[in-house]
């Protein structure tokens, strides 16, 4: 688990295919190594990724082929920056909100433009991750914990604070470039939670639930 604050920038030393994906190099010499063992967890752009190798000022990560389906590391370079956060720990304050690290879907900026000191973007995206956005909610954009500033039909919009943008990759975003997208955890089980008890009280007034097995279970006798 993390929180969606970035903790330091990183760039990409190496990318190579491999029989079951990709594997990628990261210089990592912002972010404190001397913690990370290896099996370790930490989010490159908000996808979780396991530490197989590391230095003091770089670490190695296999992606798989279904991770490689929902980013866009793919199309990475070396050399492309990249926003990095260890896994959350007891001790770590919850500065952002959950992100698990498990990517959603790829968001595509469609509008940049700029408000005072601050920036705004508009981010278009499927369906199927809209419905999880609310307005005021969170969203983590490459792993960065922001919240929502509106809501459109087929995307959302984001107000994003000078802090926030010196600290993460953001400010290299055009119109056209391409993000990870996670929704709030809590949004997800919400939903899953309400099709349960939907599905639950279907069931029990399901007239093909109510059978002579069914009553004597529950107490009735046949005369």
């Amino acid at each position: 688990m993390f929180t969606g604050i970035i903790q330091a920038l990183g760039r990409i030393a190496s990318l190579s295919s491999s029989n079951s994906g990709m594997k990628i190099s990261i210089d990592s010499s912002g972010l404190e190594m001397g913690s990370v063992q290896l099996g370790d967890s930490i989010a490159v752009n908000g996808v979780c990724l396991t530490v197989t190798d590391k230095t003091d000022r770089s670490f190695c990560a296999d992606i798989s082929a279904e991770s490689l389906r929902y980013t866009n590391f793919a199309t990475m370079a070396h050399g492309s920056a990249v926003n990095l956060e260890k896994a959350l720990t007891l001790s770590t304050p919850l500065g952002g909100h959950l992100v698990s690290g498990h990517v959603d879907g790829i968001g595509s900026i469609v509008d940049v433009s700029s408000e005072g000191d601050s920036l705004r973007y508009t981010i278009e995206c499927a369906q199927d991750i809209l419905r999880y956005i609310a307005n005021k909610g969170s969203v983590a954009v490459d792993g960065v914990s922001l919240t929502v500033t509106g809501l459109l039909d087929n995307g959302f919009m984001l107000n994003i604070v000078p802090h926030t943008a010196h600290n993460t990759i953001i400010p290299e975003y055009g119109s056209g470039r391409k993000v990870h997208l996670e929704v709030d955890l809590m949004a997800r089980y919400a939903e899953r939670l309400m099709q349960s008890s939907a599905q639950a009280q279907e069931d029990a007034v399901s007239p093909s639930s109510i059978d002579r097995e069914f009553l004597a279970k529950n107490g009735y006798k046949a005369y």
